[in-house]
């Protein structure tokens, strides 16, 4: 099954994206995008897919994901069941870090890091203790403060014990042809376009389809209708903002992401998440005592395989 193209938001103004989500989620499906990624579970456990690795995680689980590779985590928990706060994340785009490389060259240092991560990189525990208050208080930083604990969460990273790598050497996606993908070109569009009016005709013709196609092959693809899609990624990114900029106004937001007035913003939310923007903002305010606390004695290493390859049992301390 070829996997979907996540659009990562980056906003104006931010060289990256730090961000914290429930489950279930909408990214919570087979998919890649072309950034790097840091991963940190903070709570359930289940199965995770890393290219062509599969494995079991638990609470403390830290991974690092390269450009363009397909993952997935896939939460055990009882049907309807929702988990307000299962991962921590942090996006970056390749040219920021080539960027940063050429101002300074101190920065050179990680890139093995990044070389290594093409595959999936799985930290230990003591590494996943060292990260984890470092993301909770990046996600809330803001403009220096942010860069510096950014980079020093790669610095942990690059100075780490030798983690396990995750997807075979031969395993390779054939990225050109996912970007060929006429459903993910009309996504990246969309996603480009988010904040303004943008219908099915104008992505049909987009990706050289007719209408009745279009929406069709939309469907099928997403599981939902365009109208739908686009209020679910509006809300979602909605939820970014209202969790990292707690003085920025609802109504603000509303317009922000795409909404032409409030009313319809608070019902298409309540619809999605099951309370309003700022239930939202003030359970997720309440869950930061939780936050602050350590993460538990990890367990270990469970089983763990890449396919095609012999079922082999890993022992010892994980960041599982």
């Amino acid at each position: 099954m070829q996997p979907d193209l996540e659009l990562v938001h980056i906003r104006k103004g931010e060289s990256f994206a730090a961000w914290m989500h429930g489950y279930p989620f909408r990214t919570v499906r087979w998919h890649y995008h072309p950034e790097y990624e840091i991963h940190l579970v903070v709570e359930t456990t289940g199965k995770f897919y890393v290219g062509d690795h599969i494995g079991d995680f638990s609470r403390g689980q830290l991974v690092m994901t390269g450009p363009n590779l397909p993952q997935n985590w896939i939460s055990d928990i009882a049907p309807g069941e929702i988990v307000p706060l299962r991962s921590m994340v942090i996006q970056f785009p390749e040219a920021f870090i080539d960027d940063a490389c050429d101002i300074m060259p101190e920065v050179a240092v990680i890139r093995p890091l990044l070389d290594r991560s093409r595959r999936g990189l799985l930290f230990d525990d003591a590494t996943s203790r060292t990260v984890a208050p470092l993301m909770r208080s990046l996600i809330e930083a803001r403009g220096m403060r942010r860069l510096s604990l950014f980079w020093e969460i790669l610095d942990v990273l690059a100075c780490a014990p030798q983690p396990e790598v995750l997807a075979s050497l031969s395993y390779e996606l054939n990225v050109d042809r996912n970007a060929r993908c006429g459903i993910n070109q009309a996504i990246a569009y969309l996603r480009e376009n988010l904040v303004r009016s943008v219908d099915e005709g104008e992505l049909a013709e987009v990706v050289g389809l007719s209408s009745s196609t279009f929406s069709r092959a939309f469907k099928k693809h997403t599981g939902t209708t365009l109208v739908r899609y686009k209020n679910q990624l509006r809300v979602d990114l909605a939820c970014q903002m209202l969790l990292t900029e707690p003085d920025t106004k609802v109504a603000e937001i509303c317009f922000e992401v795409g909404f032409s007035n409030l009313s319809n913003f608070n019902r298409q939310f309540l619809t999605l998440k099951g309370m309003s923007p700022s239930q939202f903002r003030e359970t997720f305010a309440a869950n930061q005592t939780h936050l602050a606390g350590e993460l538990p004695p990890m367990g270990s290493r469970v089983t763990t395989k890449n396919l095609g390859d012999d079922c082999r049992p890993r022992t010892g301390n994980s960041a599982h």
